[in-house]
């Protein structure tokens, strides 16, 4: 919680002027940290810093670990969300914690701490989801939930890869109504530099490591989006679905950020007109 000192200190200097209301919002973004045991710190101010709340890593915590730092976190944070959650970790939670919601394909489990369900979009824009191949599917999905309980409508295209590339095109008109994409594919990796050729909003590609010895455990695939020739690509680490939907999530938040700037300029200046 709060430290005492430090909070009275901030009030009293709101309360001589000495610091305005702005400026101690800004400071109020870094105090609020958490102690969970002898294990984590949650960052309960995360959603103010950065638009979206602290997520919790599942795969190196034991279930015990991950029913304690929910049961603060729900308190505080319209939702609760924990990645990489296998379907035995999650059989352990579900008996302690009623109301979490697994989502297998994503191995994502997650809580709200409202009455409003979970995967409701709340954000204006779209992201647009390819998945090169089934193999692919965990990483994709895993992007997909993540950018869906962030807020996000997302739309999702499957098994739309590079050796049948007729599949691709016969949705070429959906995927470029996107506002930002997130190109999931391992193997040779080509999807993506694919897509950013056909459409004029940013792409972000995913590497699986998915493929044969020679693609190296996905790092074939993640020199070759690194490499590619199209422009507007952006490229995560290998398997990071949930970096890139928190990415996807972040374009679409500065790009409402900037037209309600727009809108806030142009009144400004009808009102100086007039």
């Amino acid at each position: 919680m709060l430290h005492p000192d430090a909070l009275k200190t901030l009030l009293e200097g709101i309360a001589t002027g000495q610091i305005t209301p702005h400026d101690a919002m800004e400071k109020l973004k870094y105090l609020d940290v958490e102690i969970v045991g002898d294990f984590a710190a949650i960052d309960h101010h995360r959603l103010l810093r950065t638009g979206f709340p602290e997520v919790i890593w599942g795969q190196d915590k034991t279930p015990d670990q991950i029913i304690q730092i929910m049961a603060i976190m729900r308190e505080r944070s319209p939702v609760v969300m924990a990645t990489r959650i296998s379907p035995s970790v999650f059989t352990q939670l579900h008996r302690k914690v009623r109301d979490l919601r697994y989502y297998p394909d994503a191995r994502i489990c997650a809580l709200s701490s409202s009455t409003e369900p979970l995967n409701q979009p709340f954000h204006p824009g779209v992201i647009g989801l390819l998945s090169a191949g089934t193999a692919d599917l965990a990483v994709a999905e895993e992007a997909a939930v993540t950018a869906q309980l962030c807020g996000f409508q997302v739309i999702r295209f499957w098994d739309v890869g590079v050796a049948g590339i007729h599949r691709l095109l016969s949705h070429r008109k959906t995927i470029a109504q996107a506002d930002v994409l997130i190109v999931v594919a391992g193997m040779e990796g080509a999807l993506p530099s694919v897509v950013a050729g056909l459409v004029d909003s940013p792409v972000i590609a995913v590497p699986t490591s998915i493929g044969y010895g020679a693609s190296f455990g996905g790092l074939a695939p993640l020199l070759a989006m690194l490499n590619s020739c199209a422009a507007g690509v952006g490229v995560v680490n290998i398997d990071n679905g949930f970096g890139a939907g928190i990415l996807a999530g972040q374009i679409l938040r500065t790009a409402t950020k900037m037209n309600q700037r727009s809108i806030v300029t142009q009144t400004n200046n009808l009102g100086n007109r007039g």
